[in-house]
């Protein structure tokens, strides 16, 4: 592709790649200089074009010499248009899911739910990219546009039909998911997260609501789970642009759920659908897990999918890697679970979710996350301490922060807490202290396999350190 193929008065370079990062500047790269809230792109735009950039996306004031300047006023956006563009063609059916929590669990639950369908299906997101046959780690929810939009094209290449990745809101308000059809997008649920980048909950909200007001297509849909106080906004904006909505959840009008029941394995369902009432046995714990795998049917039936047969697939589902994941029992037969809750309202659906297989008490081990929104914190403390039996307050991902700071910050709503810094020690005493008929629920990191520590990261799996302590 020629650079003139994708700008007006482009010139006849060959354009090699795309790259927002300038040391991965390659002669015949587009480069995109964008002002972070840690770095500003367009102080490189120099040593970019030094390295082979044939043209910078920018601001119209930044200052670019020797390479074709393509101005705009959201540089980001116009960038991932061109990227799109060059990397071209990807799935025929995307979907994306944005929501405080869930985003995960939906996104790879709509994928196994499209490969029972038939389809070659893969996801993207906290998890990398999930296929049938393998999961690749990105290191983020919504990788850089650069790396997103190469995946997508990847995946293309090698026969996947049918995409869902999850929509931050981090990746929203960075444009990092433009360019490529989205069929579908969903809601799941919003409770406070990220102040410390929207600053407020209101832009924090729209920054999600992006997903259904711009980047859907005009002529998709978008599923909502009902019941969360913020869907009215979200179906709101869908049906200002004329999306077909689809609602799930109790209030739902798509698939509503009608009742709800724990079983050792997992939870019966009962949904109305389609004017008939069907019975779903759901082989995932909690209230949280069945409103991801109802957004997920919601999702497959949004693109295509056959409602009766989608929710019979249901059964089928596998649980998804670090939510609500049992890692072993203790020796006194106590359960351990693993889950990635880490703000209020994620801690309290997972508590809520094991309590009713805890015939005595219930232990969490938890934690807070440097470098991020330090006003949940506490409330993350006083949902523990509500709501468990036992509470470990523990180091989570420090990062640049005094670790004994963000405990004590914690320690502070979490009254009757134990504050064990070092998370394995932690992890080893709720497992410890288990006894018969309880569970210890080891929240916070999930799946993850390092601990950051300053600029390090340690390897540390909750998984296996449980499993080794049980041992």
């Amino acid at each position: 592709m020629r650079l003139k193929d994708l700008v007006d008065g482009g010139s006849d370079a060959t354009i090699t790649g795309f790259a927002i990062d300038h040391r991965k500047v390659a002669p015949g790269t587009i480069f995109g200089a964008f002002r972070g809230t840690r770095f500003n792109g367009e102080d490189y735009i120099a040593e970019a074009v030094k390295s082979g950039a044939v043209a910078v996306v920018a601001r119209p004031e930044a200052k670019v010499e020797g390479a074709l300047h393509i101005a705009a006023d959201e540089p980001r956006r116009r960038f991932a248009g061109l990227a799109a563009k060059f990397f071209a063609p990807f799935p025929a059916t995307t979907v994306a899911v944005t929501g405080t929590n869930g985003k995960t669990s939906t996104a790879e639950l709509t994928r196994q739910l499209w490969r029972m369908a038939g389809h070659v299906a893969a996801s993207i997101g906290t998890l990398g990219v999930t296929t049938a046959d393998e999961q690749i780690s990105t290191g983020l929810t919504t990788p850089d546009v650069v790396t997103f939009l190469s995946n997508m094209a990847g995946l293309a290449r090698e026969g996947v039909t049918h995409a869902s990745f999850e929509a931050s809101s981090h990746g929203l308000a960075q444009y990092r998911t433009e360019g490529l059809p989205v069929r579908a997008g969903a809601f799941t649920n919003l409770s406070r997260d990220h102040l410390d980048y929207h600053e407020t909950m209101e832009a924090y909200l729209e920054a999600k609501l992006r997903l259904f007001s711009e980047v859907t297509d005009p002529d998709g849909a978008v599923v909502v789970w009902a019941d969360d106080p913020a869907s009215e906004r979200v179906t709101q904006a869908a049906r200002s642009r004329g999306l077909r909505v689809l609602s799930v959840g109790t209030k739902g009008e798509t698939l509503r759920l009608v009742s709800r029941t724990p079983n050792q394995l997992g939870q019966t369902l009962m949904i109305e659908v389609e004017g008939a009432q069907k019975k779903v046995e759901l082989p995932l714990i909690g209230a949280y897990q069945a409103a991801n795998a109802l957004v997920a049917a919601g999702l497959v039936i949004a693109t295509g999918g056959d409602a009766a047969t989608t929710l019979g697939h249901l059964s089928r589902l596998v649980p998804v890697r670090g939510r609500l994941e049992r890692a072993a029992l203790t020796r006194a037969g106590a359960p351990i679970y693993v889950d990635y809750a880490h703000t209020p309202d994620a801690i309290r659906a997972a508590i809520e979710a094991l309590r009713p297989h805890a015939t005595h008490r219930l232990h969490i081990v938890l934690g807070a996350g440097g470098d991020r929104d330090k006003g949940k914190r506490p409330e993350m403390g006083k949902v523990a301490t509500d709501l468990a039996d036992v509470v470990y307050v523990t180091d989570d991902n420090p990062r640049s922060e005094d670790p004994a700071t963000i405990r004590s910050e914690i320690m502070a709503a979490a009254p009757g807490a134990t504050e064990i810094g070092d998370r394995r020690s932690a992890i080893a005493a709720a497992i410890a202290a288990a006894g018969a008929g309880d569970i210890v629920l080891i929240a916070g990191k999930g799946h993850e396999q390092g601990q950051i520590v300053g600029d390090r990261i340690l390897p540390f799996d909750d998984v296996a350190v449980a499993r080794e302590c049980a041992a």
